[in-house]
C-alpha cells in the first residue's frame, strides 16, 4: 500500500481533478452518459449539497483518486465515481477510498450501501465483492449502461 497517499475531503478547488479522473475511465470504457456529466460538472450540487461526501486520494504529485458516497434516502447511501489514475492503480488506493466511503455511510446511520456498475469493470467488481457487496437485481439505475447493481448491508 502506498504510504505517500492521504485521503482528503473534496473542496471546490479539486473540481477539475475530480472531473478529469472520472471522465478518463468513463470514456475509456465507453460508459459516459448525461447523468455522469451532471455529476462531474456539479459535484457540489449533485453530491455534497444532498448530504453526500467526496473523498480524494492525494499524492505528492496531486490528486490521483476519487470516490463519493451519496445519500439516496431511506437509510441508503450510494457509492459513486470511484476512480484511480492509471499510473497509480494497484497500490491500494481504491481500498483506502472505499473504506472511507463505507465508514462515512456507517457513521451516518446508513442501513445499506448500493452501487451501479458495468460488467467491463472486473477489477472494481472484485474489489466490491471483497468488501462484502453482493449482486442484486438492477433496478432504479440512473445509468443506461449499468448492468450490475450491488449492495452492502450495514445493519
Amino acid at each position: 500500500m502506498n504510504t505517500s497517499i492521504n485521503i482528503i475531503n473534496y473542496a471546490d478547488e479539486h473540481a477539475g481533478a475530480f472531473r478529469d479522473l472520472n471522465l478518463y475511465w468513463l470514456e475509456h470504457y465507453n460508459l459516459l452518459e448525461s447523468h455522469d456529466l451532471e455529476v462531474v460538472n456539479d459535484p457540489r450540487g449533485t453530491i455534497l449539497d444532498r448530504g453526500g461526501a467526496i473523498y480524494l486520494a492525494q499524492s505528492p504529485e496531486g490528486i490521483v483518486g476519487s470516490a463519493a458516497i451519496v445519500n439516496a434516502g431511506n437509510g441508503e447511501y450510494e457509492l459513486h465515481k470511484m476512480a484511480v489514475a492509471k499510473q497509480w492503480q494497484g497500490q491500494g488506493i481504491s481500498k483506502l477510498l472505499i473504506e472511507k466511503c463505507i465508514d462515512t455511510a456507517r457513521q451516518s446511520g446508513a442501513e445499506r450501501v448500493t452501487l451501479f456498475s458495468n460488467h467491463q469493470l472486473t477489477t472494481a467488481i472484485s474489489l466490491y465483492e471483497k468488501y462484502g457487496f453482493r449482486h442484486v437485481e438492477v433496478i432504479g439505475s440512473p445509468f443506461v449502461t449499468a448492468d450490475i447493481k450491488m449492495e452492502l448491508i450495514l445493519k
